[in-house]
């Protein structure tokens, strides 16, 4: 079998402080332009309206069509070029445009312009639909990382795994989000897959490291748990590395090659493999040491307290007051 890293002993989890630096840094950010947004950039999927995907025999200018938009009476419409000027995506509410906007616009294009038009695509979604799919896509999410954390906490019975590994699905969708808002670029329903898959792909990259850890506490004595974490991240690091390349392949290719319609899901794919790769090592594993280390001295310092207590009560001892 190909591997690449054999034998690695990279010292991951001593540079783990840093690590939590960058990814404070990245989250803040994401929730800085979040913020300065008024949150993600929402598709009709979630606001309502009606959008048109129209493709031109030449490249056009944006303002060509804006032009012509206003004159065949679609107000106010939101309009992004594509494929290099040949493509125009609108987006337009039904109640400031005629009943038949692409007509409207095609006629106007052709008489003031002398540019021929074809509709490729067109959606329309009404406004309470798109609250309600705004609400379940939420809740979609939302209870992806509830039931990951009791599946992680109950196959590996710690609770800290799970702790770790929800913590770091929150910090990959979060970064991607910023991402995605920092470009202003849309969230569809689409997009909304994407980071459900994001989950998933992260969140199996993580077991497998998991399971190695558990592994090695029974195989790998006189080791800290920090050690032992290092030994398992390096013994996983060439299935990770090659798995996170093939799939970065895959969607590269979907975001060459795809099409618009896919671009975005394989745009929010890659963001997703790449802080997803980067997080399974330096935000679960290390908040899975960090938590370990807190459950450790939390439970040392109950049994020193219990132990004094009972020296105190057979009055043997009594504790040195505090100076």
């Amino acid at each position: 079998m190909f591997e690449v890293f054999i034998g690695s002993k990279f010292e991951f989890m001593s540079r783990r402080r840093v690590a939590y630096i960058v990814s404070a840094v990245l989250m803040l950010a994401s929730i800085g332009s979040l913020i300065a947004h008024g949150g993600p950039r929402r598709s009709i999927d979630f606001t309502g309206g009606t959008l048109l995907d129209v493709g031109f025999d030449q490249v056009v200018v944006v303002g060509t069509v804006r032009q012509a938009a206003i004159n065949a009476g679609i107000e106010g419409a939101e309009i992004q070029m594509v494929e290099g000027g040949t493509d125009a995506i609108l987006r337009i509410n039904p109640e400031n445009a005629p009943e038949n906007p692409f007509v409207a616009l095609r006629d106007e294009l052709r008489e003031s312009a002398g540019l021929e038009a074809t509709l490729r695509r067109t959606e329309t979604v009404g406004p309470k639909v798109g609250a309600e799919l705004a609400q379940k896509a939420t809740m979609a999410v939302m209870w992806s990382l509830v039931l990951i954390l009791l599946y992680i906490a109950w196959r590996f019975t710690r609770f800290s795994f799970g702790i770790a590994a929800v913590v770091a699905l929150f910090h990959d969708i979060l970064i991607t989000l910023g991402v995605f808002s920092v470009v202003n670029v849309e969230v569809s329903l689409t997009v909304v897959a994407a980071l459900l898959t994001i989950g998933g792909y992260s969140i199996n990259d993580t077991i497998v490291l998991f399971d190695r850890i558990r592994e090695n506490r029974g195989l790998i004595k006189r080791k800290t748990f920090s050690e032992l974490v290092n030994i398992s991240i390096n013994q996983t690091l060439s299935r990770t590395v090659l798995t996170s390349m093939t799939t970065l392949v895959a969607v590269g290719a979907l975001y060459f090659l795809g099409g618009i319609v896919i671009r975005d899901f394989a745009f929010a794919m890659i963001i997703g493999v790449l802080i997803g790769t980067y997080s399974s090592i330096f935000v679960a594993s290390a908040l899975a040491i960090d938590i370990h280390v807190w459950w450790e001295r939390r439970k040392a310092a109950k049994a020193h307290a219990a132990g004094t207590k009972g020296k105190t009560a057979k009055g043997k001892t009594k504790p040195v007051p505090a100076r």
